[in-house]
């Protein structure tokens, strides 16, 4: 059921309930606490979590309509799909027992799999699954990611990140679809479809939400929660995109952008809530605040002079739903700003109308509100599989010097570095707990990446290195076990974080993990680089030098295993790049940069390009043609290329389509990506692939900020090759 499409019956229950709620009733809909407001304190829990005489205190007094998380924040952790369920219960016995009897919406951080829920099956994050180029695989881990928390009880999502990723310092970068528009739009939508399918109430289904609206993702200094400059075109362009097709997919709910955009903080721009999410891409859910940032438009950003005065101007720029979370000052401070006028009472009822209606969407009102079954419906073997499918598409080879790679079974390994021995290098963060670094709650039942080898190997398989992130290596130990192995497989990278915890003053790598990549290359063995972490560590030294470069970012908890079958040659890796991979800390430049980033002395120049990704066999394109040479300004265009695999081995290499304006009213990316098709060729298998342009395709944002399509010439660029065409007046 899309959020954009009211029943009727619907709209006549939500006026009805409406019309009977007390002013108190109405604000309670647009609070949302954490669940600490709910809990026994950590030290007091003796496994009920819940202290009921708090849970009526904000239920039945307070009239809360939303809780979120999981207990004990900031030390939250996964917990029994069971405990979960019995949690649920409680609470929602409590709302039946209110006057209206209005179900509470429980939220949660959902982010690449039932994030707090204990065993779940845990996907690669945002930014592997883009390297997968594989929407299916994105529809599947929405699907999955649904049912595991409706077997946990919960509806609520706060998934997908729609942001662009296009800062690479920003510690929330993984979280991301990468840098490119399209890429980002056709994944996190068949996220959506997944997860939601075409009926968000249905029992295996679940509500997401789109974060963070909008202009997140770019902090100037790198920084996560700091400001963001962004033109109105460039907002449009690029930023806008994602978060409209996402509405359209029938997404219900928005969450708001935690820092500011060009002085203006999300929680305060009415022109970003309103004007241009409401009136312009027509949503017709609720809009949700980020971590406390009401409060904060005056605790930290100065734009209020009082916490009553933020409440006032967050509401009335369109925040419907507070994340207040600790306590009810915003409950308490929205009704004193009614009954005093200053908040119309029409702005009340608009948004509580929408968190209603969402309620009602979700099926919270019906009789049948009850969790799915966990048996057959979490972690399933089903489930696993398509985890691990995942994790093998999702790890880009980016250099295999003398075809290094695959390795035979029997090799002799030594494994070395910080990243090669943990599970929670390869989920970060959200996973277990906020920060994902509790390596002890992780399930004993996966591999890592040694365990993996050693599981897979015939031979020999040696690891020096610490049982946590941060312990010294014995370098001396790896330069004398070298030589006795016939090649070192380095795993570098980062430790799990995210948000603010995770800000860096450089992509640098730690001058530790560099002193052992100078020792291992010495020792003048083949040296396999593999780096896990959620941004582009700068490796260009090291690449250079080793034989064989993986990109593993974040590849979920199928990692280990994904590795070595690539490794190892039982899986051909498939995977691109989904950001530019910068070859120092200051050289950032996206694929898709204008002209004059690339002219005289300035230069495109990464260490790897967004697109790129190596396979243990060969593919051409060839004989690219379109159907048309010229067009009218609002037809279609017919794209068709042949793809080959030249190879030995069977494989799937995915087929990018990029279009450049040749000449335009405002300056043109050299090339934007446009369309794409993954596809597993056989050894000497030709298939030609057909793809459509639309008007869409062909626009921008013109001089008037409107979406344009203007005559000229086009270039389509598949591979190697380009073709023109002439958009006529």
């Amino acid at each position: 059921m899309s959020a954009q499409t009211e029943k009727p019956n619907i709209v006549s229950q939500v006026d009805h309930l409406l019309a009977q709620m007390t002013l108190e009733e109405k604000v309670g809909q647009m609070t949302q606490v954490d669940f600490t407001v709910i809990g026994v304190q950590e030290e007091l829990n003796k496994g009920e979590f819940i202290d009921p005489t708090k849970l009526e205190d904000a239920v039945l007094r307070r009239h809360v309509g939303s809780i979120m998380n999981a207990p004990f924040t900031p030390k939250n952790k996964a917990l029994p799909p069971a405990t979960w369920c019995r949690m649920q219960e409680s609470i929602q016995a409590v709302s039946a027992r209110s006057r209206l009897k209005i179900p509470v919406l429980y939220g949660i951080d959902a982010i690449h799999g039932a994030t707090y829920t204990q065993n779940a099956t845990l996907f690669p994050q945002a930014i592997s699954m883009a390297a997968t180029f594989n929407p299916d695989l994105s529809f599947k881990a929405g699907e999955i990611t649904a049912r595991e928390i409706r077997a946990s009880g919960i509806r609520w999502n706060f998934s997908p990140m729609l942001d662009i990723g296009r800062q690479p310092l920003w510690p929330r970068l993984w979280e991301t679809y990468g840098e490119d528009v399209h890429l980002a739009t056709v994944m996190g939508t068949r996220y959506i479809e997944g997860h939601q399918g075409a009926d968000f109430s249905a029992a295996d289904k679940g509500l997401t939400c789109l974060k963070h609206y909008v202009g997140y993702s770019l902090p100037f200094n790198g920084k996560d929660r700091t400001p963001a400059f962004i033109g109105e075109r460039t907002l449009r362009e690029y930023f806008l995109p994602t978060f409209a097709a996402g509405i359209k997919a029938g997404a219900p709910t928005v969450m708001v952008n935690s820092s500011e955009v060009d002085g203006i903080p999300g929680h305060a721009n009415r022109h970003y809530l309103t004007t241009i999410l409401r009136e312009e891409l027509g949503f017709k859910g609720f809009t949700v605040s980020d971590w406390e940032d009401i409060k904060r438009l005056y605790t930290r950003d100065k734009l209020a002079a009082s916490e009553k005065e933020a409440v006032k101007i967050a509401v009335m720029a369109g925040v419907d739903m507070s994340m207040v979370p600790f306590d009810f000052s915003f409950y308490d401070i929205l009704v004193e700003l009614v009954k005093s006028g200053e908040v119309p009472i029409a702005r009340i009822d608009e948004a509580v109308g929408r968190i209603l209606t969402v309620k009602y969407q979700a099926g919270l009102f019906a009789p049948s509100n009850t969790p799915i079954a966990e048996e057959g419906n979490f972690a399933t073997p089903e489930a696993t599989a398509a985890n691990r499918q995942a994790a093998h598409e999702a790890i880009i080879l980016a250099k295999n010097g003398g075809h290094l790679l695959p390795l035979k079974k029997d090799a002799k390994i030594l494994v070395t570095g910080p990243t090669a021995n943990l599970l929670s290098v390869m989920n970060g963060g959200w996973t277990i707990t906020w920060q994902g670094d509790a390596e002890q709650l992780y399930p004993k039942d996966k591999l890592t990446v040694v365990g993996a080898l050693q599981k897979q190997s015939t031979g020999k398989v040696t690891y020096v290195g610490g049982k946590r992130f941060d312990d010294p290596i014995d370098i001396a130990k790896v330069i004398e076990e070298a030589k006795h192995h016939d090649v070192i497989l380095l795993c570098l990278g980062e430790p799990p974080y995210t948000e603010t915890v995770g800000n860096i003053p450089t992509l640098d790598l730690a001058p530790e993990q560099l002193a052992l990549a100078d020792a291992v290359l010495a020792t003048g063995k083949p040296v396999i680089l593999l780096t896990f972490g959620g941004r582009p560590r700068i490796i260009t030294p090291i690449a250079e030098k080793a034989a064989a470069v993986l990109l593993g970012f974040l590849p979920g908890m199928e990692g280990g295993l994904a590795v070595a079958d690539i490794l190892y040659g039982d899986y051909n890796p498939d995977a691109k790049i989904p950001i530019t991979y910068p070859r120092a800390t200051n050289d950032i430049m996206m694929y898709d940069y204008k002209p004059i980033e690339s002219y005289e002395l300035n230069t495109y120049n990464p260490l790897y390009p967004f697109g790129h990704g190596l396979s243990y066999t060969t593919f051409e394109t060839g004989n690219l043609r379109v159907d048309k040479t010229s067009i009218g300004l609002h037809e279609n265009i017919s794209v068709g290329v042949d793809v080959k695999n030249t190879g030995k081995l069977a494989g799937k290499e995915t087929v990018l389509v990029y279009l450049n304006d040749a000449a335009a009213s405002v300056t043109r990316p050299n090339k934007q990506l446009k369309a794409f098709k993954k596809i597993a060729l056989e050894p000497g298998e030709t298939q030609r692939l057909n793809f459509t342009l639309t008007p869409d395709d062909l626009s921008f944002i013109g001089l008037d900020l409107k979406r344009i399509v203007e005559p000229g010439d086009f270039n389509v660029m598949v591979g190697n090759q380009s073709v023109k065409f002439t958009v006529r007046p």
